[in-house]
């Protein structure tokens, strides 16, 4: 993919004093472990809020969201630069086409992404979808296979519409816990996450909200129900996943197209060969000793003139 000129990241001067100071000591951080670049990767189906949660995070209106037009068929990068560092948040057509996955769309992801590192993935979904069914551990297997089991140790989810009165006299905390590991179970089932795996426990569940309808603390930051500022609470989590100790992925050209089935039957051939060769012996041998046992060799047997015999 052709490299993208990072424009001036002027949306972060639109946040109140108390949300710019909390970015600029996260990003501070990152740059002090010497990351001074990200790309964030924006998955999920359509209308989960992925573009809306890019232009708050930005703070400008960098990709369009309508509720009344479809997605853009390819993906988007945002690139913004701030102090000497470059955050690239790329923008994703839904992964569902027709009730089903869109294997297609997951495909032009990665092309778009080609020899590009991602460093984070974020999965968004709804905090006030109440269920989750077969499709969305379809996604989270497709996503697992298209980029690696690996991509979930450097992926957080998102839930989007946070800014909710909780059904059935529950609590705010109780409603998102319970939503949260409902989501975070169907990712294990489909990224084949095992219980025992220290990743069933690590992937964090972020909350964000970008209506107007969010409300504001005393210090004009955007707040949750739970008194959370979303914005640099989005951020820090980033930053935490980022500095975990695990890698990036790299998407190549092998990510990209799969793995090569000819490839795979090629470090099989040995052992072909060796059986082949194992059971040629093993039937040569049996021949031979069933050589050995007969009195007279069939075709002395077979060309031999019978004679009759006279009688006086």
């Amino acid at each position: 993919m052709a490299t993208q000129m990072a424009r001036e990241w002027v949306g972060i001067q639109q946040f109140p004093d108390a949300t710019q100071n909390k970015l600029f000591e996260l990003l501070g951080k990152l740059k002090q472990e010497n990351v001074d670049s990200l790309t964030i990767l924006v998955l999920g189906k359509s209308g989960m809020g992925k573009s809306s949660t890019i232009n708050s995070v930005i703070g400008e209106r960098v990709v369009s969201v309508s509720a009344f037009q479809s997605e853009g068929p390819r993906p988007v990068m945002v690139s913004r630069s701030r102090a000497g560092f470059t955050l690239n948040i790329i923008d994703t057509p839904g992964l569902v086409e027709g009730g089903y996955v869109n294997d297609r769309a997951l495909h032009i992801i990665k092309s778009f992404l080609l020899n590009r590192t991602i460093d984070i993935l974020l999965y968004v979904d709804r905090l006030d979808t109440y269920r989750v069914d077969t499709l969305d551990r379809q996604i989270i297997k497709a996503i697992t296979d298209g980029f690696g089991k690996a991509i979930w140790n450097r992926a957080a989810v998102v839930l989007s519409h946070a800014q909710l009165s909780p059904p059935d006299g529950l609590s705010y905390e109780d409603f998102v816990a319970k939503r949260s590991e409902a989501l975070l179970k169907v990712v294990r089932q489909g990224a084949r996450i095992k219980k025992q795996d220290t990743l069933a426990s690590s992937i964090p569940v972020v909350l964000v909200e970008n209506t107007g309808r969010c409300t504001r603390s005393d210090e004009h930051e955007k707040i949750l129900p739970d008194g959370v500022a979303w914005i640099p609470n989005l951020v820090k989590v980033i930053t935490e996943v980022v500095l975990n100790g695990s890698k990036g992925i790299l998407v190549d050209e092998r990510l990209v197209e799969g793995p090569n089935p000819n490839e795979r039957g090629k470090y099989l051939m040995p052992l072909i060969w060796a059986a082949q060769f194992l059971l040629w012996k093993q039937l040569r041998g049996s021949i031979k000793q069933d050589i050995a046992r007969e009195d007279k060799p069939a075709w002395e047997l077979r060309d031999k003139v019978v004679t009759p015999r006279k009688f006086s």
